[in-house]
């Protein structure tokens, strides 16, 4: 009923949500899959709860759930074997990439007129944006347009897990 002040109320908060995340048992052989599915369940819970993974931001992992987390991941990617050093940074990064992009879908996309649109309007008016600058000034912005607008956030977001689990492999001892 009573905690001591906000921080420990909001620890209390993070650890709870993620403590609704099963983890499977560590296989090192399917390190990089596991770790990707733990990381789109774990984005699923953070979208259940808006607000909750900007929280998480800045903060170090303290309470059973997120340490028994950190635990696993420590596992599977030492099992992998990836070096001490990177498995023990590998969790602040994954951390941040969700945390960050958890809180990030939870925001309204801004409008630079100021008025209500929708996000397909939005995307519409900021490619648009993008068109008008002049090419001679921005040829990679204009040879990748397409590219930059293209995608969902569900995309992105296993994208920039791919680019994180590729980095992290490159440290795996054969």
């Amino acid at each position: 009923w009573h905690v001591a002040n906000k921080d420990e109320l909001i620890n209390l908060l993070i650890d709870r949500v993620v403590g609704e995340l099963e983890m499977p048992p560590p296989d090192p052989a399917r390190w990089q899959e596991q770790i990707k599915e733990w990381m789109l369940t774990a984005r699923g819970v953070f979208r259940r709860y808006p607000g909750v993974a900007g929280l998480t931001l800045g903060r170090i992992p303290v309470g059973p759930n997120l340490v028994r987390w950190n635990e696993w991941l420590l596992a599977v990617l030492r099992g992998a074997g990836i070096p001490d050093r990177i498995a023990a940074y590998a969790g602040d990064l994954g951390g941040l990439y969700l945390g960050a992009t958890a809180y990030e879908e939870g925001l309204p996309m801004p409008s630079p007129t100021g008025q209500r649109l929708e996000p397909h309007e939005l995307v519409a008016l900021y490619r648009s944006y993008y068109e008008s600058l002049p090419p001679d000034q921005f040829p990679n912005i204009h040879a990748t347009l397409d590219e930059l607008f293209s995608g969902g956030p569900d995309e992105r977001f296993e994208l920039g897990l791919d680019v994180i689990l590729r980095g992290l492999a490159s440290y795996a001892r054969s």
